[in-house]
């Protein structure tokens, strides 16, 4: 009997192959914008293109690519410093292969950082029924900057390295937007003339390790390190957030590599991860961490009106207001300890002046009333 070999279609063939044939399109030149994190996903996906330009002749590597990341300035350290690592090795190797790829890492506002807010205005620690974070520090820096390649270029399309196999949530997400006719490109839920690219949508978790394992950047080095700082946390990262829609990924037990500030979550499971493999430098920071979701909602720390001045009732029940300029300059005070003994910037210069800034207006707002 003869026996005839099943030949299997690679995935990454076909994704490759997809890849070049939308970067090549004839339909539009509109540039792309790659949301890179640094976690696995973004990373494969950086991986991908960046192999694809490489691939191509110089006549043909026309259209215009940049690599956006996102750098909340409350980031995890070791994953914001291996992102800002990775993206200074992918500019650096496309500057001298010439390939037509810029980088640029959003950050939030001055005045709407998280210790400015929190500490400066004395907003509430985040959590779930009140999540005021996500969109001042994620969505609103990085949507800032691609609406203005929109505005630049007419459109924008961002490659996205979001798959189904993330979470039933994810995949709710994905499959309720469509694709255009006859097009990879989705129009996005809520930045107008951006479009979506989404060349891994269909990739299990193990394909996406097994591929970073097999293959090395195409910009140099491994991906070794990446390997090891999921090895070590245990984690999975909080994605570049576009949209309200795409936050519920920010700040759930399931996204692990987020802020090292984060009071959304019940635990920290990757910083207690880099603890528990000797980095016992992360251990303050946990205990801070922890300690701000113990004093939010304590009486003596916050003031009866909220920042408008009211008393707030919701269902008969009294809405506390910010914290109190005492527990504001106790959050503060507590965290420059915590700095000291980190040996490393966890608020800067211009933050502090900020929020002494801040309370100097609430006092004389408050010495103002009748």
């Amino acid at each position: 009997m003869k026996t005839i070999p099943i030949h299997t279609v690679n995935p990454f063939d076909l994704i490759r192959e997809n890849i070049t044939e939308e970067y090549l399109s004839s339909t539009q030149n509109y540039p792309w914008i790659v949301t890179f994190s640094g976690g696995k996903d973004s990373t494969l996906v950086a991986h991908l293109v960046f192999e694809m330009l490489l691939s191509l002749p110089p006549s043909l590597r026309r259209r215009k690519i940049d690599f956006v990341s996102n750098d909340t300035l409350v980031e995890s350290p070791l994953v914001v410093k291996h992102m800002r690592d990775t993206l200074g090795e992918i500019l650096s190797a496309a500057q001298i292969f010439r390939l037509p790829i810029s980088g640029e890492i959003t950050t939030p506002k001055l005045q709407e950082t998280f210790w400015t807010l929190l500490i400066g205005k004395g907003y509430p620690s985040p959590n779930r029924s009140m999540r005021w974070c996500t969109d001042r520090l994620k969505i609103q820096p990085t949507s800032s900057y691609i609406l203005q390649k929109v505005n630049e270029n007419g459109k924008a399309i961002i490659v996205l390295g979001v798959r189904k196999d993330e979470s039933s949530t994810r995949k709710a997400s994905i499959e309720s937007h469509q694709n255009l006719a006859d097009s990879n490109l989705t129009p996005h839920g809520s930045l107008k003339n951006a479009l979506v690219y989404r060349p891994i949508v269909d990739l299990s978790t193990d394909d996406v390790w097994e591929f970073l394992a097999a293959n090395n950047p195409p910009w140099g080095g491994t991906h070794d390190a990446l390997i090891k700082l999921y090895r070590e946390a245990a984690g999975g990262e909080c994605p570049i957030v576009l949209s309200q829609e795409e936050a519920p990924g920010c700040g759930t037990n399931s996204s692990r590599f987020g802020c090292w500030t984060c009071t959304v979550v019940n635990k920290d499971k990757s910083l207690q991860g880099f603890v528990d493999v000797g980095k016992t430098e992360f251990q303050p920071l946990i205990e801070f961490r922890d300690w701000l979701v113990s004093i939010r909602d304590q009486d003596q720390y916050r003031q009866a009106e909220r920042r408008n001045g009211k008393l707030t009732f919701k269902g008969g029940k009294h809405i506390k207001g910010p914290f109190t300029i005492e527990a504001r300059q106790m959050i503060l005070e507590k965290l420059l300890a915590v700095q000291a003994a980190y040996q490393g910037e966890l608020i800067s210069k211009q933050e502090i002046d900020l929020i002494k800034q801040c309370w100097t207006d609430d006092i004389l707002k408050q010495g103002s009333k009748p």
